[in-house]
Order: C-alpha cells, then sequence, then structure tokens
C-alpha cells in the first residue's frame, strides 16, 4: 500500500483508534466516562425492577406483555392510579423508574453526539496529517508496538513454559538423596529376604 500510495493517511493504513488515542485521548475518555454513567444507569434499573418487578411489586402492572418495562407502559399505571391514595408508594416507584428511562435516553444522547463530534475530528484529522505524523503513527505506533506486543506474548508464553518444567523438576527431585539412597537400601534388604525366602543365596 505504502509502495503504490506512498504515505498517504487512510483508514486502511492508519485505523482511526490510533488518531483518536493519540490525537484526541481526552475526548474518547470523554465518552469512556458518558458510558460507564449510562450503564450506572441500567444497573440501577435492573436493581429496582429486580425489588418490586416481580409478582405483586410495584411494578408488575406497569409491564407488557414480554415483561418489559416502558415509557408508555409506566406512563399509563401512573395515570390509572393517579388519584388512588392508597398508591402512593407505587406511584413513587413507578415514576422513580420513569426518571431512570429519562436519564438513560438522555446518556444515550450525550454519547451519540459526542461521538459523532469525535468521528468528525477524526475525519478531519486525516486530511490535515503531515507526512512525518503519518509515518510516527504507522511505524511507532502500529508496527512496532504490535512487534512489541508480539514479543511480550512470546515472552509470556516462554516463561510460563520454564516455570511449568521448574515445577515438574522441582517435583521430580523433591525427594533429597539421602532419603533415596535410603529407600533404596530398604528396598534391597526386602529383596534380599524374599530371594532367601525362595532359596537363592544372595552376596
Amino acid at each position: 500500500m505504502i509502495a503504490q500510495d506512498g504515505w498517504k493517511a487512510n483508514r486502511d493504513l492508519i485505523p482511526p483508534q490510533l488518531i483518536i488515542r493519540r490525537y484526541f485521548g481526552a475526548a474518547q475518555q470523554q465518552i469512556d466516562d458518558l458510558e460507564a454513567a449510562r450503564e450506572a444507569i441500567t444497573h440501577k434499573q435492573e436493581e429496582v425492577d429486580e425489588e418490586y418487578g416481580g409478582e405483586g411489586g410495584a411494578l408488575e402492572e406497569a409491564k407488557n406483555e414480554k415483561g418489559k418495562l416502558t415509557k408508555a407502559g409506566l406512563s399509563a399505571r401512573l395515570k390509572d392510579i393517579f388519584a388512588d391514595p392508597d398508591a402512593a408508594d407505587e406511584r413513587a416507584i413507578l415514576q422513580a423508574y420513569l426518571d431512570l428511562l429519562d436519564q438513560e435516553t438522555e446518556a444515550s444522547r450525550k454519547i451519540r453526539e459526542a461521538q459523532k463530534a469525535l468521528d468528525a475530528k477524526v475525519a478531519a484529522k486525516y486530511q490535515a496529517l503531515s507526512e512525518d505524523e503519518v509515518k510516527t503513527l504507522v511505524v511507532d505506533e502500529k508496527w512496532l508496538a504490535r512487534v512489541a506486543a508480539d514479543l511480550q506474548a512470546e515472552l509470556d508464553r516462554i516463561s510460563q513454559a520454564l516455570t511449568g518444567r521448574i515445577k515438574e523438576l522441582a517435583e521430580r527431585y523433591a525427594t533429597p538423596l539421602p532419603r533415596l539412597s535410603q529407600d533404596v537400601e530398604v528396598l534391597s534388604a526386602k529383596v534380599e529376604a524374599h530371594l532367601k525366602r525362595m532359596g537363592f543365596a544372595w552376596q
């Protein structure tokens, strides 16, 4: 590719992740933080559903035929019990879950917008990369990084193999020589006794 087109920046030669890691790490971290926040909201939803979504729970009547909680189902249930004086606790739980759905929707919107902005920055950066920057990205951060990772993987493999071999040898030779000599003497005495009983002389 380089021989044909030269050091021209393109997505086949330089993956977007390399551009992001070198130039837009802060923007990517912002997206990661937003995604983590959304996951926390989703986890909270699961906790509330687990606590109140079972049989007889405050969320049971708001679920659809597939057992899912949706904004429409929650809103409809809230409307049904709006004037019920005995349903204050249920209304509070329904509203809390509805708020979590709104928070999840807002978090997803922020992630989409941040990702779209980052994609635009990456696309613009491709056009603005100098030849030296392309070489640095391709050689240092792509090729050499891959070689380093492969070497580390091979070193780890060799280290594990050596560790296993050392353990095997340690187990094999765990019995000290004096102990081995003593065992040989005991076994020799037993063999000699057996031979004598069989009528053989043992010198």
